[in-house]
């Protein structure tokens, strides 16, 4: 299989995705339980003012209907270089939040004659023993019949760091409590269950690209253990730190879109 080439996916429709601005290539990762627009609309304009930006969204989720079969890394590294190439974009930039920073790796390593650079936020090679237990509980709350209530409370106290936290009143708590509530993708379980099974520690060393490691300091999601691990394994990558928990997008959009413009700037 040449580089370049774009193995078919394992389901059996395209996916639906955002795409913006002109400039170079920029092909956006979600998060699992995400979605272009959850995850990163708060930067897309900033985003598209230097770029083409590509946001494909998961199947399940977004403008993308539930897969039939279980997703597989591989199978949906391919289907979002898939997606950038049906927007006319031969080589691009790839930025992955949570979920979406081994399926980055993983699409560099597939297709290093597109990938051209990474930005890696939150990131992940795999699962760690806590975090395996943080997944399996949270599939646990989403295959319960009362579910939506329990995940959208543990995910408040779990996805945004403690200091946003701790300054948040009450009313605006409840507020986003039943907001994510009411969000749940129907491919939650999904995306969840990629994740416990996400390992791309053996494509590291091969990340052949200048990669900026993100580190969201107070996660206790995806903790900065992980964060230093991805960034060691890469060659020459670069880390560095938001003061947010794991949800940048909601805690530090401005601060977040300067990191990844800076470095893609100081790449192009």
């Amino acid at each position: 299989m040449s580089s370049s080439s774009v193995p078919a996916m394992t389901t059996t429709f395209p996916l639906g995705r955002t795409v913006r601005g002109t400039g170079p290539g920029l092909l956006l990762a979600h998060g699992a339980t995400g979605s272009t627009d959850a995850n990163y609309g708060p930067l897309l304009d900033g985003l598209a003012a230097h770029h083409r930006v590509v946001g494909p969204d998961y199947p399940g989720s977004g403008r993308t209907p539930r897969a039939t079969g279980p997703l597989d890394l591989d199978g949906l590294a391919d289907a979002l270089v898939a997606t950038a190439v049906e927007e006319g974009l031969d080589t691009f930039a790839v930025a992955g939040y949570s979920l979406g920073t081994p399926l980055a790796v993983r699409a560099a390593t597939r297709h290093p004659s597109r990938v051209t650079a990474l930005v890696l936020t939150a990131a992940f090679a795999h699962p760690s023993a806590r975090m395996r237990l943080l997944l399996d509980d949270w599939l646990r709350l989403l295959r319960a019949d009362d579910g939506h209530e329990a995940v959208a409370r543990w995910g408040a106290l779990l996805g945004a760091g403690a200091p946003y936290l701790d300054r948040m009143p009450s009313d605006e708590l409840a507020a986003r409590i039943a907001a994510t509530r009411d969000s749940i993708p129907p491919g939650a379980v999904d995306h969840v269950l990629l994740g416990t099974e996400a390992d791309v520690r053996a494509d590291l060393p091969r990340v052949a690209g200048p990669t900026l490691v993100i580190s969201t300091t107070h996660d206790a999601m995806v903790t900065p253990h992980h964060h230093h691990e991805v960034a060691a394994g890469i060659p020459d990558a670069q880390l560095a730190e938001l003061p947010t928990g794991h949800l940048p997008f909601v805690e530090a959009p401005a601060q977040w879109l300067t990191l990844i413009r800076d470095f893609l700037a100081a790449t192009a």
